[in-house]
Formats: C-alpha cells, sequence, structure tokens
C-alpha cells in the first residue's frame, strides 16, 4: 500500500487504511464521519430524499469494495465524492429513472431560508431547475463548483477532468443560462 501522499490529517488516513485492510471498525468510523457528506452529495444529485438514501447507502457498499484501490492521489474526501457522483448515474441509469430533466431537481434543494421571500424561494427553485436541465458533464461542473463550493482544482479531480474543462464548462453553462433566460425572460441567480 502506498503512503499517503497529502495529509488531509493522519487519523483520517489512518482510517482508511485500517479499513482497506479489513478493520471494520475503521470502516464504520468512514461511514459514520462522512455519512452527511455523501447523503448531501446524493440529494443534490437526486432531488428526493429516498433516492438520496438509496445513492448514500449504494455509495458506502461500493466503498466497501473498492478502498482498497484508493491510492493517495488526492485526498480521501475528493475520492469519495467521486464515487458517490459515479454511484448517483448509475443509480438512474440502472433504475430506467425518468430522463433527469424531469425529476423533482429543486424540491427543498438548498431552499433561502424561511425569511426569504416567496420571490427569492421561487427564483431559487427555476435556477436549480435551469442548472439541472444543463447537458450532464456541465451540470456536474456547475454542482461541484458553485452548490459544493470547490475550487476548479477539487472539482477537476472529482469529476476526473482537467482545471481548464471546469472552467470551460463553467462558462458554457453561463452561456447557456444566459440563453435559456433571454429566451424566457427569466434571470437565473
Amino acid at each position: 500500500m502506498r503512503r499517503p501522499k497529502d495529509m488531509e490529517g493522519g487519523q483520517a488516513n489512518a482510517l482508511v487504511a485500517q479499513a482497506a485492510g479489513g478493520d471494520a471498525r475503521a470502516f464504520a468510523a468512514l461511514v459514520e464521519e462522512h455519512y452527511a457528506m455523501v447523503y448531501a452529495i446524493a440529494y443534490k444529485w437526486s432531488g428526493a430524499r429516498a433516492d438520496a438514501e438509496d445513492i448514500a447507502q449504494e455509495s458506502f457498499i461500493k466503498l466497501g469494495t473498492v478502498i482498497g484501490s484508493f491510492q493517495y492521489k488526492s485526498s480521501f474526501k475528493t475520492w469519495l465524492y467521486r464515487l458517490v457522483v459515479n454511484t448517483a448515474k448509475d443509480y438512474f441509469r440502472k433504475s430506467n429513472r425518468v430522463a433527469r430533466n424531469e425529476l423533482p431537481f429543486a424540491e427543498g434543494f438548498d431552499a433561502p431560508s424561511a425569511e426569504s421571500s416567496a420571490e427569492d424561494r421561487m427564483l431559487a427553485a427555476e435556477t436549480y431547475r435551469a442548472i439541472h436541465a444543463l447537458p450532464e458533464d456541465i451540470r456536474d461542473t456547475v454542482l461541484l463548483v458553485y452548490a459544493e463550493e470547490m475550487s476548479h482544482r477539487d472539482a477537476a479531480a472529482v469529476l476526473g477532468c482537467a482545471e481548464a474543462t471546469v472552467a470551460w464548462r463553467v462558462f458554457q453553462a453561463r452561456k447557456l443560462l444566459k440563453l435559456r433566460s433571454q429566451q424566457e425572460g427569466k434571470t437565473y441567480g
């Protein structure tokens, strides 16, 4: 097994190494430590609580089988993001779900606070629907950069592409959203 390249935390890397070696308690600790993040990612990709729970569960099942392949080239968290995103994509392909642009993506998704006006809440929902309607690679990039507040570098690591590709996809998203807003007479956040 390779030594950890990054030092996201010696303790975190030790847990990963122990879990990869078959230590059930270390694996359980990893699941407990990362469950909220995994569920949040799954929810942002699915827009439905039941699907997010299924995706999170499948992600951890998959993690149990592939954790030994983690090579410490990126942080464990970045590697896990990628695993969850890929699991979400597989989930929808495998289950023959309705086309992703027809899912209730914006329902309950990072809604503005209750103190926000109804207009702000409606605009947020419309914005997420518009983002959701983008081509998959562009949408995934936008979600990582804006919803997850990742840097272009981190998003590139999760998506397995170059930083320049992330920048191009963000540019394309802005262009497509602007075009859509002009066609519909709306402005997206």
